[in-house]
């Protein structure tokens, strides 16, 4: 239900509020905008279609069993508290978060299994139980994760891309760490084992990327868990999601759910056109000197900016973009499990038969494939909250083809199939007896991720980050259509995942001007 805008909120005490913002979106990106522009001073109102906040972090409840509908770990915990450190306040009071060790369990079809970890040592073990002659080459991919990591996270991801000429400056170190190659062919150069090829390059499908086609810049991915650990937030990351809205109403902002916006206004300026506010799809107009998409990118310039022309993420430039996967997800819980399947962890990964076809199938083909490879998230393990007492609570997703394929899956008529599939792998390699204990059930295809976060394609993590899709050619934070539009979340730069998202609102505050030079412009 739609809480009306209202513009006499009162601030934090001593914030001198001299300008409004809009943030479009109550995802992680946009709530974490509103903190940081509501510390520096901006009077923040963020709106969301959905009925509560968090975007795809958000959760539904069921029969007794809360469904986390979107990430489900937290790494690099250190953004989050630098994010609430920025707004005066402590993370680690406002948010209960448990390291888990394992990280997750990765499981083949020939019975090999292989347990990830922050301990080095245990790591190491891991790698010569599987494979002993890799053990050399996994060092030094451990080196060459380090080193992309500081120079891709720590150096590109958390400032801004938008001149052509910060990307000039690194265009030497992206070739001396041959960026162009992918990460599956630069983890092929260091291990032999195709099981170790497939553990150490799989990581970009967590944010929407084929490992044979994206930047092998992704290997830091290894470093950032090793050094900072994966974690899980105790009431899922929509908990992390709610102490976000707290700390946002606690500045004197405002986040209100059940409101669409349908257009971004612009107006005409003496350089350049401007931000003025937003259009509802009520016809309810708010108006704000910054505006902060939290949106898909492509939803932003296809839909949002539909009656203006743009200069560069025109129709035809989205038309070519190449977007990340689709994705099917079963939410289900079971009565009476608890103890039962006691090796099945907070995280596993069942690969199919196939690593490089499937992925051809679903990131190049377009097809739906009759194998698959699955993510199963057990969060009862860690937070037994998330289901009824002595039940779990689960959810199996399986990267499918995005709808922008020429062939596209008709999941009105698969849906249920599907599930069956899904459901027929997990009780042969995972949860014997599963459909004996099944309780409640809820899926999600690409349709709902069209419908429910208007995601162009249905695609689970918006622009795919390919290396030309990357930096620079990603769509901006700070917008080229309109002075005070701005951009975050995944389909932006940084990109997809919690550190990406929360990275992009870090860099948003490196963009917009203090409240006091927006008030006077």
């Amino acid at each position: 239900m739609l809480t009306r805008f209202d513009p006499g909120l009162t601030p934090t005490a001593g914030a001198a509020v001299t300008a409004r913002a809009i943030v479009i979106g109550a995802g992680l990106g946009g709530l974490a905008s509103a903190m940081r522009l509501g510390a520096r001073g901006y009077r923040v109102t963020v709106l969301d279609r959905l009925d509560s906040p968090g975007g795809r972090g958000s959760a539904i409840w069921e029969e007794g069993h809360r469904f986390d509908l979107g990430p489900t770990i937290v790494t690099v915990p250190q953004l989050f508290r630098d994010l609430w450190a920025a707004c005066g306040r402590d993370f680690d009071t406002d948010v209960d978060l448990r390291a888990l060790d394992p990280f997750y369990e990765i499981r083949w079809s020939d019975g090999s299994r292989f347990a990830v970890c922050q301990d080095s040592a245990a790591m190491r073990a891991e790698v010569a139980r599987l494979s002993p002659t890799d053990l050399a080459g996994y060092d030094k991919f451990l080196k060459d994760s380090e080193e992309r990591y500081w120079f891709g996270f720590e150096g590109l991801g958390r400032r801004s891309m938008h001149r052509f000429v910060d990307l000039l400056k690194v265009l030497p170190k992206f070739a001396r760490l041959r960026a162009d190659r992918s990460i599956h062919a630069h983890v092929a150069r260091r291990v032999k084992d195709p099981r170790l090829r497939m553990a150490l390059s799989f990581h970009p499908l967590f944010i929407g990327g084929d490992p044979f086609n994206v930047t092998s810049m992704y290997a830091l991915v290894s470093h950032l868990e090793k050094e900072f650990g994966v974690h899980y937030a105790i009431g899922g990351v929509a908990a992390i999601a709610d102490a976000m809205v707290k700390v946002i109403e606690d500045q004197g902002g405002q986040v209100i759910q059940g409101a669409e916006v349908d257009e971004i206004l612009l107006e005409d300026g003496r350089k350049a056109d401007r931000a003025r506010g937003v259009r509802l799809t009520t016809g309810e107009v708010l108006t704000a000197p910054v505006v902060v998409s939290n949106a898909d990118a492509g939803h932003t310039y296809d839909r949002l900016l539909r009656n203006h022309r743009k200069r560069r993420w025109t129709p035809a430039a989205l038309r070519r973009a190449r977007w990340s996967m689709g994705l099917f997800v079963w939410y289900f819980g079971t009565a009476g499990t608890r103890g039962m399947w006691p090796e099945v962890g907070h995280h596993t990964i069942l690969n199919g038969p196939r690593y490089k076809g499937l992925l051809r199938d679903i990131f190049v083909r377009g097809h739906l494939a009759d194998d698959m490879s699955l993510y199963v998230h057990r969060p009862s393990v860690t937070d037994p909250g998330v289901a009824p007492e002595g039940g779990d609570t689960f959810y199996a997703l399986s990267p499918v083809p995005h709808l922008g394929h020429a062939d596209t899956v008709d999941w009105t008529a698969r849906a249920e199939s599907y599930r069956q599939s899904v459901q027929a792998v997990l009780e042969d390699q995972l949860l014997p007896g599963l459909g004996d204990r099944l309780t409640a059930s809820r899926i999600f295809t690409p349709d709902t991720f069209r419908d429910r976060y208007l995601s162009p394609h249905g695609a689970g993590f918006s622009i795919e980050p390919r290396i030309l899709q990357s930096a620079w050619f990603r769509p901006h934070n700070v917008s080229e259509e309109a002075e005070g539009l701005y951009l975050v979340g995944a389909g932006t730069h940084p990109g997809a995942g919690l550190p990406g998202v929360i990275s992009s609102a870090e860099v948003l505050d490196s963009l917009v001007p203090d409240p006091e030079t927006v008030a006077r412009s």
